[in-house]
């Protein structure tokens, strides 16, 4: 009874195993699916990686299929006596099995070596340049000859590629400023820990570290409007999981249009509104981190540039959508609402009152 239990759970339990790994594989809306390229960098990384996938689902199922015929062909036998005929020193079989995966390696290694250098090389003239900050736990994008600097949504042209300059931010040893190649002497991040992070918008392009001390690269570009969620990709601390990020892809109209707004400056509140009372809480607690263009305050880039926060659809490493609600909740106690984690928001708790952060909102919801 128990030994037939036991072969019956044999056979269930891998196959319960097995089953589950399939579903956990799938997914309604999976939004960061790198199987849909949208750009011609990530149809390029589709291209390699189909082949190479069949190639080794082929010699998967020759190599499992052989090794279960041999076991099962070979197994033993009740009554049989001592062991099968040993063959060894097949010289034939050893050059076949020597030879043979060597030609698989090369057939695979040349279109990869190949797509590698493809995916490294700058493109040549009309290229949008951005310069792409990796802070704990949110993504800068600069915008260089554009004079645009914005948080967490990177708004890109259809049709036109984007390369990316990568660079990590924040305090490095004994809590010192670290510099990188992406900012101004002078304007490094000052806030978190200066960590590797990693850059990763599947259905893009490929992923890139980002790497104190180090400037790396990646060429994105979309065929098609829509919006391509990413994410961090590297392990950077307690809120990694919360890092994620936006491609908003537009057409050149639209991005021209972007492009005239976050350039122009913050609106003053009218004096004597709620907003203005807003403005005053904030040149009083949030201008040590924060830069909103026009207020000649508020120049520090510790955190995201707010001068037009409201343009944006997400805040907080884009895990919050931009509402009054969710703007008040963040200000009452930005640990609390980031998983609740001391120590996973960067933003400290400034215990302010119920008016304050009422007037506080009603000024950063004018900043459009």
């Amino acid at each position: 009874m128990t030994g037939g239990i036991v072969r019956k759970l044999s056979r269930l339990v891998p196959g319960g195993i097995a089953l589950a790994l399939v579903a956990a594989a799938c997914a309604p809306n999976a939004s960061q699916d790198s199987l849909r390229p949208a750009g011609p960098y990530a149809e390029k990384i589709d291209n390699l990686f189909r082949p190479v996938f069949w190639i080794a689902t082929a010699i998967f199922f020759v190599v499992e299929g052989l090794l279960l015929y041999l076991v099962i062909r070979y197994r033993h036998r009740h009554g049989r006596q001592g062991i099968p005929p040993q063959v060894h020193g097949n010289q034939r079989l050893e050059i076949a099995w020597t030879i043979l995966p060597a030609l698989v390696l090369v057939g695979v290694a040349v279109p990869t070596v190949s797509t590698i250098y493809d995916l490294a090389a700058r493109p040549t003239g009309g290229a949008l340049n951005v310069s792409v900050i990796g802070h704990q736990w949110w993504w800068e994008f600069d915008y260089p000859d554009l004079g645009v600097n914005t948080a967490n949504e990177l708004v890109i042209p259809v049709g036109q590629p984007v390369y990316l300059s990568l660079c990590a931010a924040g305090l490095g040893y004994h809590d010192q400023v670290a510099p990188n190649g992406c900012q101004e002497q002078g304007a490094y991040g000052n806030v978190g820990d200066d960590v590797i992070h990693s850059f990763w918008v599947p259905q893009l392009g490929g992923k890139q570290d980002v790497v104190p001390g180090r400037t790396n690269s990646l060429v994105l570009q979309a065929d098609r409007p829509g919006v391509y969620t990413g994410q961090c990709a590297e392990f950077c601390g307690l809120s990694h999981a919360d890092m994620r990020l936006k491609v908003i892809a537009q057409p050149r109209d639209e991005f021209d249009a972007w492009v005239r707004a976050q350039q122009a400056d913050a609106p003053t509140p009218a004096g004597g509104s709620l907003a203005a009372t807003g403005l005053e809480v904030f040149n009083g607690q949030c201008i040590a981190c924060h830069a909103v263009q026009g207020n000649p305050q508020a120049v520090n880039i510790g955190g995201p540039n707010l001068t037009h926060l409201m343009s944006r659809d997400c805040f907080a490493g884009c895990i919050f959508d931009m509402t009054r609600a969710n703007l008040a909740s963040w200000l009452k106690d930005p640990s609390a609402v980031k998983g609740g984690v001391p120590g996973g928001a960067s933003m400290p708790d400034y215990n302010l009152t119920d008016e304050e952060i009422r007037a506080l909102v009603a000024y950063l919801m004018t900043l459009k």
